[in-house]
């Protein structure tokens, strides 16, 4: 009788809750079941289908995560699952008590997060290494992403998912229609998946989960199991062809343009899932031409090159597998695969996939950039292995062949937890190389570090050391010859609500970070105390102070700063966010560097006025001063302008400007892109770079029209 109530129960809530003792305490498991539906439900924005007729999960408390942690839901949000042979639906009922302050945008897809959003993490493997995550805005607009262990979220990937959405008199209401050959899960009965939810009120500032995350845990340890009586995988092809023609010219600032020259180009990009849960990618001729320009960023005496992040869809896809854990934030290494490293590719094969608790990926492509008639060759291989959530150990291999010359890395990292506020994680690489002179070289590189978080404390701390002769040609790396070590602490305070309901969060903080430079010939150390703020209106607040020194050609320079950033949402309609700086800095000349003095500030707008309009500008500035005669070096102002006028989902028209004064330089660009969806796209630009010609005058010295059109075919 008990089995059988406990069944009557779960048919008809979707929930259950199972108890077992485990040294003498109670742990909850919660597990969802998803509805089986015989007519699937029309996506509209509208609640109004049999699939959303029964009673809501009963899900409990949903808990704040960002800015502050653990505190209950202003608003109550209502979750509904059903699934048939083709597709899993996902419906919210967003329920807001002032639903004229609900912040929605009609956008591009991943330029909503302003907005109110509502949201899934859907571990479809239930390896706990990927998890798919998808946002949607109160007006439908779709912002999607990847998060993998090793490498956290990664809003680069899209794939092939519905959404719509409608505002009402009590809040918002969002449908989701998730395809099964988007996703890889392995079928059967009884199929089980990974899930949680998240909600943003944008006037607030503040996002929920359910569940509950605590600190210093994410999707993998919070996600509960969403379970299907019976779900198969459709055999997923997928063939995208595509078709670019260009037509460019260029002239010096003083004479005629050069004749034009136009190229056409035919590609074909393949997806196939060999199995329901490996799938194998390739590409030929691939259209990576870039849709979005990377905006302008000072690149004025920069010791360390500016990351710009991947755009080319072939290469997003599945890209955070390949990354190792540590690195990013404030390491060496920001990654250790960057696929911009290739940087013409004529062609590319990639796998992917799970198998229990492995996960694997491999990556080929062949770079047509260096000069002469030899192709590089980069191959990349990643294998995963889970032992539980947020825990595993993985391996990494990469080559790259140019003729003689060769780098090989092979190396493995693991990530662990102790208890439910202690992880760390560790990773060691090995680099063999040879150059085009016959030059062979080896190395090691190796990095632990660990993070502590309370709702209280965090307290995090880094370790990292780079052979001399370490190399590996697809990393994002800044240096090798260095050991070096960081150690960060803070505390976290909450004033009472009920008194002071405008102020969210005080952090004060501590950071320290110290390193022997063996390249340089020196030491580095940089002392760094402050205080954050999280206030309402999304409003933040950082003061801080740093001193220390850094040894660049074997000279001791001091640097340091006094420093402050804000941003707030102050209406609906604007954002404003800026940040300054002032203090001692180095001028990296290797044959004569010198101390100096910087400072820099950045201030950004946000405009809004209607839900189609959109426009964002940003205005950088940067002075550098020697300090022994007070003569300035450089100025820099740059200037980012963006505008967007979306008439429908699918449709936009964008202008960008772009100013910088240190390269002397305007870029005017101009797009006009169709979306019907990832891979089905049409899109018609053109571009306009101006050169000064004197002090107060520009000349447009290139200009560039292009047309790309792609289709997406299923089979």
């Amino acid at each position: 009788m008990r089995r059988g109530s406990r069944f009557f129960l779960l048919a008809l809530s979707g929930i259950a809750v199972i108890a077992s003792p485990v040294l003498g305490q109670t742990i909850k498991r919660t597990e969802l079941r998803a509805l089986r539906v015989s007519v699937p439900p029309k996506l509209d924005g509208i609640l109004d289908d049999e699939a959303w007729a029964g009673p809501a999960l009963p899900l409990d408390t949903w808990l704040s995560y960002n800015p502050i942690n653990g505190e209950p839901a202003a608003q109550r949000t209502s979750v509904w699952i059903a699934y048939d042979e083709h597709a899993i639906y996902f419906a919210f009922k967003c329920f807001d008590t002032e639903p004229e302050k609900i912040r929605t945008t009609i956008s591009r897809r991943d330029t909503a997060w302003n907005d109110d959003w509502i949201a899934i993490s859907l571990d479809s493997s239930r390896a706990g290494q990927v998890a798919y995550h998808m946002f949607i805005n109160p007006s439908g607009i779709q912002m999607d992403g990847l998060n993998t262990g090793s490498n956290g979220e990664d809003m680069a990937p899209d794939w092939v998912w519905q959404s719509a959405g409608k505002v009402g008199s009590d809040g918002y209401s969002v449908e989701v229609r998730v395809p099964l050959e988007s996703i890889r899960f392995r079928g059967g009965s009884n199929v089980e998946m990974g899930v949680m939810f998240f909600r943003r009120i944008s006037r607030s500032g503040m996002s929920w989960s359910w569940p509950g995350m605590p600190p210093g845990k994410w999707v993998f340890e919070s996600n509960v199991p969403l379970t299907f009586d019976e779900l198969h995988q459709p055999r997923l092809l997928e063939v995208i062809p595509s078709a670019t023609l260009s037509r460019n010219q260029t002239r010096d600032a003083a004479s005629a343009w050069n004749n034009p020259r136009s190229k056409g180009e035919l590609g074909a990009s393949v997806k196939y899932g060999v199995t329901s849960t490996v799938t194998l990618e390739g590409t030929v001729n691939p259209d990576f031409s870039q849709v979005e320009s990377d905006a302008f960023e000072v690149e004025v005496n920069n010791r360390f090159p500016i990351f710009f992040s991947e755009k080319r869809p072939f290469f997003m896809e599945g890209l955070g597998l390949f990354n190792l854990a540590g690195t990013g934030g404030d390491a060496n290494m920001r990654t250790a695969v960057h696929t911009r490293r290739i940087i013409d590719p004529s062609g590319g094969l990639k796998v992917t996939g799970t198998a229990g608790r492995q996960s694997f990926a491999f990556l080929s492509a062949a770079d047509t950039s260096p000069a002469g008639s030899r192709q590089n060759i980069f191959n990349i291989a990643r294998e995963v292995v889970n032992f539980g959530q947020g825990q595993y150990a993985g391996a990494l291999v990469t080559d790259s062949e140019l003729g003689p010359q060769h780098n090989r890395v092979v190396g493995g990292d693991v990530a662990m937890r102790q208890g439910a506020h202690l992880q760390w994680n560790s990773w060691y690489l090995f680099s063999q190389s040879r150059s085009l002179d016959g030059k062979a070289s080896q190395g090691s590189a190796s990095q632990g570090s660990y993070s502590y978080n309370t709702h209280r404390f965090n307290v995090a701390g880094q370790l990292e050391h780079y052979d001399t002769g370490f190399q590996m040609d697809t990393a994002f790396l800044n240096r090798v010859g260095i050991t070096r070590g960081w150690q960060y602490e803070e505390v976290q305070f909450y004033p009472d609500q009920k008194r002071h309901a405008w102020i969210k969060r005080v952090a004060p903080f501590f950071w320290v970070e110290s390193g022997n430079d063996r390249a340089q010939g020196g030491t580095e150390l940089y002392v760094l105390p402050g205080i954050r703020f999280n206030f309402t209106r999304a409003g933040s607040l950082r003061l801080d102070y740093a001193r220390g020194h850094e040894t660049f050609a074997q000279r001791r320079f001091e640097t340091g700063q006094v420093s402050a950033s804000a941003g707030v949402q102050i209406m609906r309609w604007l954002n404003l966010s800026g940040n300054a700086a002032k203090g001692p800095s180095i001028y990296y000349d290797a044959a004569d560097p010198f101390q100096g003095d910087r400072t820099n500030a950045r201030f950004g707008v946000g405009l809004q006025p209607n839900a189609k309009v959109s426009s964002n500008i940003s205005y950088s500035f940067v002075t550098f001063s020697r300090r022994s005669s007070g003569d300035n070096v450089y100025t820099v102002h740059i200037v980012n302008l963006k505008n967007t006028y979306q008439f429908t989902p699918r449709f936009l028209v964008r202008a960008i400007g772009q100013f910088d004064s240190s390269r002397k330089r305007i870029l005017a660009d101009f797009l006009a892109s169709y979306e019907l969806s990832p891979g089905t796209v049409a899109h018609a630009g053109y571009g306009s770079l101006f050169g000064a010609e004197d002090a107060a005058h520009y000349r447009a010295t290139a200009r560039a029209f292009f047309f790309k059109v792609s289709y997406l075919a299923h089979f």
